[in-house]
């Protein structure tokens, strides 16, 4: 029962994409009855009231999600001050969706340089992001902008409130010159020819 537990694992690395049956056959290299089967009986063992995840079956996506009936719990650990505190990554998250709103999760990640799905869940959780609609690249991705909960935790009053990314962009005086230098040069040249 090997691939029991891989496909469990799969599941959780993907996170909120959540895999489909092709992709699942293709990475454990088996045939479609026994990926379903599979699905079927990891989907038995988190029937259990012992566990605190579900198999669902979302569109053509199977997702590990998280049982409604704990959503009081979980509720609470977001409303707790002590995880409510923002961490860095989530910080630098934030911030990407707050200047380059609406974004998708993909573009997240491309300015990011890691995977930010767990992030962005997170944030959504908060409520300092939500789904702003859906984006005509191929396959219509979500797109996420910030909250009202978002602009009141920063004390904003409107998103155009932000502090313009310019003024963190520190370069010394030897940087200005070489490119005052670079912009003299290239004009230079361009006249000349």
């Amino acid at each position: 029962m090997e691939n029991k537990a891989i496909l469990e694992g799969l599941l959780f690395v993907v996170g909120e994409d959540g895999l489909n049956i092709d992709q699942i056959k293709d990475v454990l290299q088996i045939e479609e009855e026994e990926a379903k089967q599979l699905i079927l009986d990891l989907k038995e063992d988190y029937n259990n009231d012992n566990r605190g995840l579900r198999i669902d079956f979302l569109g053509n996506k199977i997702k590990l999600t998280t049982k409604p009936e704990h959503k009081e719990y979980y509720q609470r650990l977001l409303e707790n001050p002590e995880t409510n505190a923002l961490s860095q990554a989530s910080l630098e998250t934030l911030a990407i969706i707050a200047y380059n709103q609406p974004v998708t999760r993909m573009q997240v990640d491309e300015l990011r340089g890691v995977s930010t799905g767990q992030m962005i869940r997170k944030l959504v959780a908060k409520g300092f992001v939500k789904e702003g609609g859906r984006s005509n690249l191929p396959g219509r991705p979500i797109l996420y902008e910030t909250t009202n909960e978002f602009l009141d935790y920063f004390g904003l009053s409107s998103i155009e409130d932000l502090p313009d990314m310019r003024d963190f962009i520190t370069t010394t005086e030897t940087e200005e010159e070489e490119n005052v230098d670079l912009y003299h040069s290239r004009y230079k040249e361009e006249i000349t020819e």
